[in-house]
């Protein structure tokens, strides 16, 4: 059996965006992939290709959690809200992560396969749990 090893950054962000918004388990149920570009090319630097956020909208103006660029050969995703949570989840998850020191600051997780995407998935997911309880 000959195993391929997806490291196209446009492809990971693809299986990314199928996995968060096709699944309807879990957290999953309360995202949505939104404002995508159909036509975004890989850059060395990363290229915005969608937004990750919550559905329905909360009630205050912001519901987009991270946004997800791509690069030559990875997807990144850049989480706005979680941060502390994102990086946590990454870390136990063996994803490289990284903090973005910016006002606001945010959280950098890297998606660097197609095998990555599940584990991804799961820091998406423990960002929305988070997000949920700090709202009730």
């Amino acid at each position: 059996m000959v195993e391929e090893r997806i490291t196209d950054g446009r492809r990971i962000a693809e299986l990314l965006a199928s996995e968060l918004d096709g699944r309807e388990d879990d957290e999953l149920a309360s995202i949505e992939v939104a404002n995508a570009d159909r036509d975004v090319e890989p850059t060395t630097d990363g290229a915005r290709a969608y937004d990750v956020a919550l559905a329905p909208p909360r009630s205050d103006d912001d519901e987009r959690i991270a946004r997800v660029f791509v690069h030559e050969d990875r997807a990144r995703l850049e989480f706005e809200t979680g941060q502390d949570v994102a990086a946590e989840a990454a870390e136990d998850l063996e994803l490289r992560v990284r903090p973005k020191a910016t006002k606001p600051p945010r959280t950098l997780v890297f998606v660097e396969s197609g095998a990555a995407v599940k584990r991804a998935t799961d820091v998406v997911k423990a960002v929305v749990r988070a997000e949920k309880t700090e709202s009730f």
